[in-house]
């Protein structure tokens, strides 16, 4: 695992943000609504920015001061987002690889890999939505999580 920011947001009680590439709209508006909400209690959130609505809900959450985890679904980048930077300076955002640097295409098995870490680092789940028969489902078989 590599990591690049505050560990220490690592001893938050942390909720993970899941959710399948494809979703409902209304699905879509509900996970904003969950993301302000999780970022004005000051909730510590894991999620990647995969898909759309992971990097919605992620800019969403940096705009708070909340900690936060970004599990990314490759190795660590040379070149990072300024506002990544910044936060990464507040000592309020972690960003976690389970991946070598030279990891550098998303797959389907490493972003499987990566929401798998998502699950690790967390007590929480919530589920903005699984496609029925996907991924994501077949990943949460037995496990228990709300939805958005």
């Amino acid at each position: 695992m590599e990591y690049f920011g505050n560990k220490d947001i690592l001893k938050h009680h942390k909720t993970g943000f899941l959710s399948s590439r494809k979703c409902p709209a209304e699905v879509v508006l509900k996970s904003y609504e969950w993301a302000k909400l999780q970022r004005n209690k000051g909730n510590c959130v894991v999620c990647g920015n995969h898909s759309q609505i992971e990097r919605d809900v992620f800019e969403i959450l940096l705009k708070g001061e909340q900690p936060l985890v970004l599990v990314l679904p490759r190795g660590l980048k040379k070149r990072w987002d300024k506002s990544w930077l910044e936060n990464i300076e507040k000592n309020r955002l972690l960003i976690v690889s389970p991946f070598a640097i030279d990891i550098t295409r998303v797959t389907r098995e490493t972003a499987i890999h990566k929401n798998e870490t998502i699950l690790s680092l967390s007590e929480n789940i919530v589920v903005g939505y699984k496609s029925p028969n996907g991924q994501l489902d077949r990943l949460l078989t037995n496990l228990k999580f709300d939805h958005v």
